[in-house]
């Protein structure tokens, strides 16, 4: 087999968009241990929600502008002023909802810090032994859309507070984050992906 070959050996999900490629190749699956990486994917993953993921990516940059780089403590003192400018910015997947829940799912973040040490840690509560999960799929058809650690997971942070992040979502938070890595076993990029 040729290296090419091995290159090319990807995950389906991604087809051949450049943006999906580069996020595929560099971010998805890769585990993320601080707490301000793990933010921007609570606020995008979020902002998903009822959308396509691609959508999100092509205005990341765009979300970046709009919550202060992802500073969670700044996006936590965001005012209804800042909603309203941010209903007008197209940088952004405008939705007031989605918006205003970026702003408490803030506050909520800062607490869950102080009560576990980092966020990275309360994630890391749901897993067995306190280890992300490798799975073995061969293909995407046996990619679950939630998990049982997912369902725990949204269950307690729906009862903290926080909006947008179903069972669902979380998964795919948990997916992006590297909390379970699910490239395929043909995916030249699994191994990268493991510690």
């Amino acid at each position: 087999m040729q290296m090419e070959d091995i290159i090319n050996e990807r995950c389906g999900w991604c087809g051949t968009d450049e943006l999906y490629v580069k996020y595929h190749d560099e971010e998805w699956g890769k585990p993320v241990t601080d707490d301000k990486t793990l933010f921007e994917f609570l606020i995008l993953e979020g902002a998903q929600a009822g959308l396509s993921w691609i959508g999100v990516l092509r205005k990341r940059k765009g979300y970046h502008e709009a919550f202060h780089n992802f500073d969670v403590e700044k996006v936590a003192q965001m005012t209804d002023t800042d909603v309203e400018r941010l209903m007008k910015f197209d940088g952004i997947m405008r939705n007031r909802l989605k918006i205003k829940s970026a702003i408490s799912n803030a506050k909520l973040f800062i607490a869950i810090q102080k009560e576990f040490g980092s966020f990275y840690k309360y994630t890391l509560s749901f897993f067995p032994d306190r280890q992300p999960i490798v799975n073995n799929f061969k293909s995407m058809s046996e990619m679950p859309a939630s998990s049982p650690e997912s369902e725990a997971m949204s269950k307690d942070m729906k009862k903290r507070g926080f909006k947008f992040f179903g069972p669902t979502i979380c998964y795919a938070f948990l997916q992006s984050t590297g909390f379970v890595n699910d490239h395929l076993v043909d995916c030249y990029c699994r191994r990268r992906c493991q510690k």
